[in-house]
Parts: structure tokens; sequence; C-alpha cells
């Protein structure tokens, strides 16, 4: 009897664990702390040097990225024809190409055939 007492004890564990691993809460980019703060330009550049080990060092990080805007869409914004920054919800329609931007989001690649960087869960510091 105690033999299953203590199996069905380890059971219980593991499926609490386990729910609780698969159902974590989601990241919230906006509070978070920033762990780079970059011009896009650097940014890239790194990229063009070596864009395996800048993959691995920015991945899944939050990150500070400024520029001067290039392109302007309802949920997105492009810095310096180089980084794409994905938003949730819809953009400010007075933001206008030329003018200074910085951007927090969270990191998700580099693609190598557009030579882009992309951001999503981003949101406008200044």
């Amino acid at each position: 009897m105690r033999k299953w007492s203590i199996i069905i004890s380890i059971l219980i564990l593991l499926g609490v664990f386990g729910y609780n691993y698969l159902y974590q809460d989601h990241r919230d980019i906006q509070t978070e702390k920033s762990i780079y703060k970059v011009s896009s330009q650097n940014l890239i550049e790194e990229f063009q040097i070596n864009s395996d080990d800048s993959e691995s060092k920015y991945l899944d990080k939050t990150i500070t990225v400024f520029g001067y805007i290039s392109h302007v869409d309802v949920h997105s914004v492009v810095i310096d024809n180089v980084v794409f920054c994905q938003f949730e919800e819809r953009l400010n329609p007075k933001l206008k190409e030329s003018n200074n931007i910085t951007i927090k989001g969270r990191f998700l690649g580099y693609d190598d055939l557009l030579e882009e960087i992309k951001l999503d869960q981003c949101h406008i510091i200044n």
C-alpha cells in the first residue's frame, strides 16, 4: 500500500511540473530590461562579419535598436532598411519615414537572403 502511495505522489508531482513547464506565462518584452542597446548599422555590421556568432549572441534576447525609419506600415517599422520590427498593436499614423526612432523588441533572427534583422513584440521607446 505504501509503495502505491509513493508512486501516485511521484506521478502527481511530475504532472504538476510538466503542466507548469508547458504552460508558462508569456514574456512581457515591454517590461523586460534590454540586454543590448545598439544602432541598426552596428548590428548589421556584426552579422555581416560573422552571422553565426552574432545570432547566438542575440537570439531570443530583448534588445534596443535605434536608427532612422525607412518604412512604416500598420504593424511594422523598418529601421535603416536593415531591421524589421513587428508590433502587436497598430502603430501611430504620425510616425514618418526619416524620423529617428528607438525600439525595444525580441530578436528573432537574421535573414541572409534579405540581409535583414527581425524583431517581434516591439515597443517604441523614443
